[in-house]
């Protein structure tokens, strides 16, 4: 895909692996207002709650968070072939959901529930490429394809820096991985800069990306940086073929790293505890 609109999608829209152009991952945001199925033959679901009063999923209840702002997340796993009514706990909930088809692996042998308590938070970088990283299906998670994390960069802050790409199969060092970055901010009205680009030049976007909006990382290099004054969160759900998150850096910057032993973290992080 060339066209910069097929990348970044509106609030709302779909992605599936025909819409994004590659082999496995589906995403999508609900707006939950009444029951709905997730999950079923030859795939794997994670379920996240994003905001609201909680829901239920199967028989796993997952606690809600007024924003995701305030509080770590809770999730659900689905190993491949089980389905599952996810029905709102509150009036208000509103759930991320990602699928990817089975490969065989071993898997989770019945659903699991990732509650707050088992979220691993992780302070990330130095200075002002200081972030927070919430595991919620890692690679050491019995999942088969799927994995998910959620990132808060404070305003003025760079993310996903030095920019790395997961491309290339070659392993240890990188994996092929397909992801999604899925927008929120602390002022709804605020924006951050996504740039999209490899190494060769022949892709260079530069997005304004905005509340509820979701970008396709389907090869290159991805840094993100939050806009002044404002903080800035993303959902990124990822689906290869290796438990992994191998990725390489653009050889141009990864030597910036380097300095961050002479830096210290940015004090307001974690941002959400």
């Amino acid at each position: 895909m060339s066209d910069p609109d097929d990348l970044r999608l509106p609030p709302g829209e779909r992605v599936t692996p025909e819409r994004a152009g590659w082999r496995y991952l589906s995403f999508a945001v609900h707006d939950l207002s009444a029951p709905m199925e997730v999950g079923g033959p030859g795939v794997e679901t994670a379920v996240v709650i994003l905001a609201g009063g909680g829901a239920r999923v199967g028989e796993l209840d997952l606690p809600g968070r007024v924003s995701v702002w305030e509080g770590l997340p809770s999730a659900a796993y689905l190993p491949p072939g089980v389905a599952a009514t996810v029905s709102p706990s509150a009036e208000f909930v509103t759930i991320a959901v990602a699928n990817a088809p089975a490969s065989g692996r071993a898997t989770a042998d019945a659903p699991v529930r990732i509650g707050p308590e088992d979220i691993r938070t992780e302070v990330r970088g130095a200075g002002n490429a200081t972030r927070q990283i919430n595991h919620i299906i890692a690679p050491d998670f019995p999942a088969d394809r799927l994995e998910v994390v959620e990132v808060y960069t404070p305003s003025g802050n760079w993310s996903s820096w030095p920019p790395h790409k997961h491309d290339t199969d070659d392993l240890p060092n990188e994996a092929i991985l397909e992801e999604v970055y899925s927008y929120r901010f602390r002022r709804p009205e605020a924006w951050g800069v996504q740039r999209l680009y490899r190494a060769d030049g022949s892709r260079d976007l530069l997005w304004a990306v905005r509340e509820g909006e979701t970008v396709l990382v389907t090869d290159g290099y991805h840094p993100f940086v939050a806009t002044h004054g404002d903080d800035a969160y993303y959902l990124n759900a990822l689906a290869g073929d290796h438990r992994t998150m191998a990725a390489s850096f653009d050889p141009n910057l990864a030597a910036v790293m380097d300095s961050w032993a002479d830096l210290t973290p940015d004090p307001r992080v974690p941002l959400v505890r």
